[in-house]
């Protein structure tokens, strides 16, 4: 967590809502450590056996929210450059530029994958009404089911939608708390690396595999929700072995840059590798709430974390190597940043943003329809695009979902930024 983090961010990150506590406790405690296993994985003593997804989508949450326009520059609207003077993205070091756009210069790993037509950005995106509470803008974007009292994650709904039992279809990697997209009746897998996914106690000096055949037998029989948890946790941990057992060593040459991000793509990686099921990978970076020091290409937070996230994603795709074919990355953030530059070199809380996609059935470029920027103090980009008409073209168009089921009650305009499915 850098200094630049509100005091909200700073204490959502610091701490479980109530609604994740409550439902990522414990059943796993008695089965594993980091480890959390929620949903229909405690209320049902069996679920089918892995099988290999032909489509996997990753979910890259941007928290503290990025400022969209660093990322993906509109230089040709006037009001961009007047409003940043200390802080625009100069135009001669703009990437990729369009009669409109252009991507900050420390995307430029990302460039082979651009070139290539397999890279995407959606401008002035977002939820349907502005919100800059982080608590509440990370929860409407999550649960994407406004008026809903269900409470259930549009993650959670995409893994419900076949007959599939396996918590291990949905993985968050690099923390051991759902994140509220995946939170619901439907189990899933939250973890901090790859190496924790194991039981506790049978380590090396477990020779003869005592403590889990304890274990089988202490739960094998045990009633209630506490009981089935831990069978169906221990389950998990054995098919997950595929992962577990692999080289962690990065294919095709791919380097990835220290730290957590790196880190988790690197697990998502091998685990896409390990063929255990996993249909939908999440991940958490941040924080990019940059109140203060966003900075300039020379200084500053942006500059740092765009070359991380950057250097990461393109590690990412060279290490998936043929198996990108079938991989879809999406990035989400809660909210924007204000079109005017504050007094810190950095922006405060705003409205629209830029969602950006790689990988399989992207349709390259740039989409989205530009609103026009305003010079003032509160001035916001405006959002033309609610954020779940992209997320559904992407749960249609990559794992064959119904958009109805995913997100009730919301009817999807055309974005374009993903290939229809192929009968």
């Amino acid at each position: 967590m850098t200094s630049s983090c509100c005091d909200e961010l700073a204490a959502l990150d610091g701490a479980l809502s109530r609604r994740g506590l409550f439902r990522g406790l414990a059943a796993t405690a008695a089965a594993t450590t980091t480890t959390t296993v929620v949903g229909s994985a405690f209320m049902s003593t069996s679920y089918a056996a892995t099988a290999s997804a032909p489509a996997v989508l990753v979910v890259l949450s941007m928290r503290g929210a990025v400022d969209g326009m660093s990322l993906v520059v509109p230089h040709a609207d006037p009001v961009y450059y007047a409003a940043r003077p200390r802080i625009a993205v100069p135009w001669g070091r703009l990437l990729a530029k369009d009669a409109f756009f252009g991507l900050h210069p420390d995307l430029a790993p990302l460039l082979p994958w651009w070139n290539a037509g397999s890279v995407a950005a959606v401008h002035a995106t977002g939820l349907p009404a502005p919100n800059r509470s982080h608590f509440a803008a990370i929860e409407a974007v999550e649960d994407a089911d406004p008026g809903s009292s269900e409470r259930v994650g549009w993650l959670n709904r995409l893994i419900g939608r076949d007959t599939g039992e396996s918590p291990l279809q949905a993985l968050q990697l690099g923390d051991s708390v759902l994140p509220a997209s995946l939170l619901g009746p439907e189990p899933a897998v939250a973890v901090d690396r790859v190496a924790s996914m194991v039981l506790a106690g049978a380590d090396r000096w477990d020779t003869h595999g005592r403590r889990p055949r304890s274990m089988t037998t202490m739960w094998a029989d045990a009633d209630g929700p506490l009981g089935v948890g831990a069978r169906s946790a221990m389950q998990a941990i054995a098919d997950f072995a595929p992962v577990r057992t692999s080289s962690a060593m990065p294919a095709n040459g791919a380097v990835y840059p220290d730290g957590d991000l790196g880190d988790s793509l690197a697990s998502a990686a091998r685990t896409i590798r390990g063929d255990i099921g996993a249909e939908v990978i999440t991940i958490d970076t941040g924080s990019w709430d940059h109140h203060v020091d966003l900075g300039t290409l020379d200084w500053g937070q942006m500059q740092r974390m765009t070359k991380e996230l950057a250097a990461a994603l393109a590690a990412f795709l060279t290490d998936l190597g043929p198996l990108a074919s079938k991989v879809t990355v999406m990035t989400l953030s809660e909210f924007g940043r204000r079109t005017r530059e504050n007094a810190n070199y950095g922006l405060d809380h705003g409205y629209g943003n830029v969602m950006l996609l790689l990988g399989a059935g992207v349709r390259g470029g740039y989409h989205g329809r530009w609103p026009g920027l305003v010079n003032t103090v509160d001035g916001d980009l405006l959002v033309t695009t609610d954020y779940r008409s992209v997320l559904s073209e992407v749960v249609v168009g990559r794992l064959g979902a119904s958009s109805a089921q995913v997100f009730p009650g919301f009817q999807p305009e055309d974005v374009g930024v993903i290939a229809p499915a192929t009968p």
